[in-house]
C-alpha cells in the first residue's frame, strides 16, 4: 500500500508537496473524526486505504494482477482488496471500509477542486 502512496505523490502530487500535504492531513482528521463512530482505535490501515483508494481513482488506465491470478484496471483495487480482506476475515473489514469512505470524500473534492481551477476560478 505504500508503494500506492508514493506513487500518488510522485505523479498526481509532483511539485505540489502543500497539496499532498492537506490530502494526508484532510485524510488523517477525517479518519479521527469518523472513529469514534467505528471503535476503531487504530487509523494506520484506513489511511493506507484512503491513499490506495484516490491513486486508483486518478489511475483508471493502469491494469494490475492480483495474486497473477486475475487482471483488473486500478479503480477496482480497493474493491478486490476488500474482498480479499473478507474472505480471509470471514468478517466485513471495517477499517479498509472506513478508507474508501475517507478516500471517496477526498477525490470528489478533488476533482471539483480541478475542475475550479480549469475554469480559471
Amino acid at each position: 500500500m505504500s508503494r500506492y502512496s508514493r506513487n500518488l505523490e510522485e505523479s498526481s502530487f509532483r511539485g505540489r508537496t502543500a497539496d499532498f500535504a492537506w490530502l494526508l492531513f484532510y485524510s488523517a482528521t477525517s479518519l479521527l473524526l469518523l472513529s469514534p463512530l467505528t471503535s476503531m482505535p487504530f487509523l494506520g490501515s484506513p489511511l493506507s486505504f484512503s491513499l490506495v483508494y484516490i491513486w486508483a481513482r486518478r489511475n483508471p488506465s493502469v491494469r494490475l494482477s492480483f495474486l497473477g491470478l486475475f487482471v483488473f484496471s486500478a479503480p477496482y483495487l480497493p474493491w478486490v482488496l476488500l474482498g480479499f480482506s473478507l474472505m480471509l476475515n470471514n468478517s466485513l473489514p471495517k477499517d479498509d471500509l472506513l478508507g474508501i469512505v475517507v478516500g471517496h470524500g477526498e477525490s470528489l473534492e478533488g476533482g471539483r477542486k480541478e475542475e475550479r481551477e480549469s475554469q480559471g476560478r
